[in-house]
């Protein structure tokens, strides 16, 4: 369905995609680099055991896991700017405050706090989107978002591995915690919640926009209240399939450096580079994936092909041994780019699905499902490799975590979604 003329829609994606990308960046570069930090001596310099440093490193997750859907009910019934605002500011603090710490409970209490401040962050700008983009633009608009995740990690595996390696691991989290904080006051005179409330759009342009979105609106199934919608099939099944997906995205994420630094010779600076490249093919990836989607309308074909990929990928890499490093570290480039290709298309099921009533709610509640799927990556994928001495075991729980997503992929049914005939191709 075509909602607005060209001009209108390359002015928003002009003005605000920049923004999306530039705030989520931030986020996950606060929540990322402690894998740098574990390969590069926290635990040594703060008496940190193996398995206590995997619950440290895990407990982001836990924080980041309660908050998510107090956090998207305010964006949806109040302010995205707002609550934008203060999470910069608060996360900024937090990450920075992580370079001063020096003993292991304010370490604890750091990271469990840091998981609060950003638990809203990602509901808020999926809400924030479905504000601003229509259906047939949504999951590339999602992925513009997303997009900050891999290619955050990508430049900051590189800086943080220049970091670490010439100034030590605190001042890697105090000069990657400062920018959020900077950014908070741009965001706060840059950023309006509603297409309504902005300038430099003409009235035509706005009630184009805002004819689409109600439009689309009444094509969907009503559903009257969170309750409802939280017991809805389509949301158990994608709440529990986001918990598996991420269990193998962030046991990932987190362990990656530590994995390729325990598995070779190179030092901190070739670990970063290495790092950076799975997150270079993710990008590629990610960009492909929402197009395609977008332009055939269909989701779920363009999510559950990619997870198969990266279970495969992580399957073959336990195979493999640690006998051949570059062959195995081949294929956990794939992992990677395979992992994160489908988060256009995913966040852009819910939205058509669900009413906007509810949907900021529901997506928040698969993300806190994420959430914690990510706190048991993290944990068990560095546990597995302290208690073994090698990736192995973790390689082959990535890998049957994401298997079990993509059956539940699959087993979310489109009729969820139909209403006087018209169904919805998730």
């Amino acid at each position: 369905m075509q909602s607005t003329t060209p001009k209108l829609a390359v002015r928003r994606w002009w003005a605000i995609m920049p923004i999306v990308f530039i705030t989520y960046s931030l986020a996950y570069l606060d929540r990322a680099n402690y894998g740098f930090a574990a390969a590069a001596g926290i635990n040594q310099d703060l008496g940190i055991g193996k398995g206590l440093s995997s619950l440290i490193g895990a407990l982001f997750f836990l924080g980041y896991f309660f908050f998510q859907i107090p956090g998207a009910i305010y964006a949806e019934r109040r302010s995205v700017k707002k609550l934008v605002f203060w999470s910069l500011v608060l996360w900024g603090g937090c990450a920075t405050l992580t370079g001063m710490v020096s003993n292991i409970p304010s370490l604890m209490a750091i990271r469990f706090v840091l998981g609060v401040v950003e638990a809203a962050v990602m509901p808020a700008m999926l809400v924030f989107i479905a504000n601003w983009f229509t259906k047939s633009e949504r999951s590339r608009a999602n992925t513009f978002l997303i997009l900050g995740n891999p290619v955050t990690v990508l430049w900051m595996s590189v800086v943080s591995g220049y970091l670490v390696n010439s100034f030590g691991w605190r001042h890697m989290f105090i000069a990657e915690g400062l920018p959020a904080v900077v950014w908070a006051v741009i965001w706060w005179f840059i950023v309006k919640d509603k297409p309504a409330q902005v300038k430099w759009l003409t009235e035509q342009e706005k009630s184009d926009l805002d004819a689409t979105l109600r439009a689309e609106q009444a094509a969907i199934k009503p559903v009257k209240n969170y309750r409802e919608a939280f017991k809805s099939p389509a949301v158990i099944k994608l709440c529990a399939q986001y918990f598996c997906w991420s269990i193998g995205v962030y046991g990932f994420v987190l362990w990656l450096p530590s994995i390729l630094k325990n598995g070779s010779t190179l030092g901190m600076v070739a670990t970063g580079w290495l790092s950076a490249v799975p997150y270079l093919a993710a990008t590629i990836a990610m960009l492909l994936a929402s197009w395609a989607s977008d332009k055939l309308q269909a989701r779920k074909a363009f999510v559950w092909p990619f997870l198969l990929i990266g279970a495969v990928a992580f399957a073959g890499s336990y195979l493999l041994g640690s006998s051949n490093f570059w062959a195995s570290y081949a294929l956990l480039v794939i992992a990677g780019a395979a992992m994160y290709a489908p988060y256009g298309p995913f966040f852009a099921i819910v939205p058509e699905l669900l009413p906007k009533n509810v949907a900021g709610g529901a997506m928040a509640l698969i993300n806190s499902m994420g959430a914690l799927g990510s706190f048991v990556g993290s944990y068990f994928v560095g546990y597995l490799n302290g208690a073994t001495g090698s990736p192995a075991a973790s390689y082959v729980f990535m890998s049957a975590a994401l298997l079990l997503s993509v059956w539940l992929t699959l087993a979310v049914k489109p009729q969820a979604a139909v209403r006087a005939g018209v169904a919805v191709r998730p």
